[in-house]
């Protein structure tokens, strides 16, 4: 298989921690110059990443990837329950965590590195509210609970995990909610997790609003 993403992409790690929980062999295309670029496009026209490429199967999407793994390449870590009922809760937190934590974090970032003339005030103050308005729901769904289902680690924690990580960064979780804060820490505690964050240190200077010198 081969992955082809860059280390600091929160999609990416997502997709790289399902890899690193079930030790699952791969080959890391890094996507960092025009001549990776062009095979990702090959394959993936809308050159968003990460894509993994199995077998002559293309798949998208961070999601779509940890899906193909558990049913093409399952290892002792089920990230996806075999209860329906369970995995419908995982997969509900999965979607938050990507649509109302990263999505958000990112508008901002995204905003950020625009030139200064072409910023949005609305998009940032919008943002921000979307994570003022999620984070105070997640820490009373994680109060009681190791991880964010009560299934165990799952697809939801992969993607959780990169989320809360750079959330945090862009804007901090207030300090009052302590079991959203704690339950960030336990992600960043996992070891694949903290094997992604290590490897994506090297990259922090991208971070656009001050790559900070915590986690």
């Amino acid at each position: 298989m081969i992955l082809y993403s860059h280390p600091f992409s929160s999609y990416c790690q997502k997709a790289i921690i399902a890899l690193y929980e079930n030790d699952t062999p791969y080959e890391a295309r890094l996507l960092s110059d025009g001549e990776s670029m062009a095979a990702l496009e090959a394959i993936w026209p809308r050159r968003q990443f990460p894509v993994l490429e199995d077998g002559g199967r293309v798949i998208p999407e961070a999601t779509s990837i940890i899906e193909h793994l558990a049913v093409h390449h399952p290892g002792p870590v089920a990230l996806i329950p075999s209860d329906p009922a369970a995995a419908v809760e995982v997969r509900m937190m999965d979607r938050i965590f990507d649509n109302h934590v990263s999505s958000a974090q990112q508008r901002i970032i995204y905003n950020a590195i625009r030139p200064e003339a072409e910023r949005d005030a609305r998009i940032d103050s919008e943002a921000r509210t979307a994570l003022d308005q999620i984070y105070p729901w997640l820490d009373a769904r994680v109060a009681g609970r190791e991880w964010a289902t009560d299934y165990g680690f799952s697809l939801a924690d992969c993607a959780a995990a990169p989320a809360l990580f750079y959330a945090d960064w862009t804007h901090a979780i207030p300090d009052d909610l302590i079991h959203l804060k704690t339950y960030r820490a336990r992600l960043l505690a996992r070891p694949s997790m903290a094997r992604a964050v290590d490897e994506a240190r090297p990259y922090r200077d991208y971070f656009p609003l001050g790559a900070p010198d915590r986690d």
